[in-house]
């Protein structure tokens, strides 16, 4: 195979692998769902935190664009949410209790 199809190749199979992606997250890299907008546009939270915080929402996005619940898209929910708890240091519930 020379180069120049090679490069059609490879250009041709990102194309194919954006639209699917896009498709299963809803285009949520150019259209947010807004759900965390408040929390991203203050100053209240670290940049960390803010990045935990996007990613759910593509993980939210990929979860409403699918057909069925996927137990990778709520895993990683999951473990979003406890890295945000790690990066706060909540680590006592006892008090949430009823």
């Amino acid at each position: 195979m020379d180069v120049s199809s090679s490069i059609n190749k490879v250009v041709d199979n990102i194309k194919q692998f954006l639209l699917e992606k896009n498709q299963r997250y809803g285009n949520s890299a150019l259209d947010s769902c807004q759900i965390f907008d408040k929390i991203l546009n203050s100053n209240k939270e670290d940049i960390t935190t803010k990045k935990i915080l996007i990613r759910i929402t593509d993980k939210l996005k990929r979860i409403e664009n699918s057909d069925e619940l996927k137990k990778n898209d709520i895993t990683d929910i999951i473990r979003y949410l406890i890295l945000i708890c790690v990066k706060k240091e909540w680590n006592d519930f006892k008090d949430l209790l009823d």
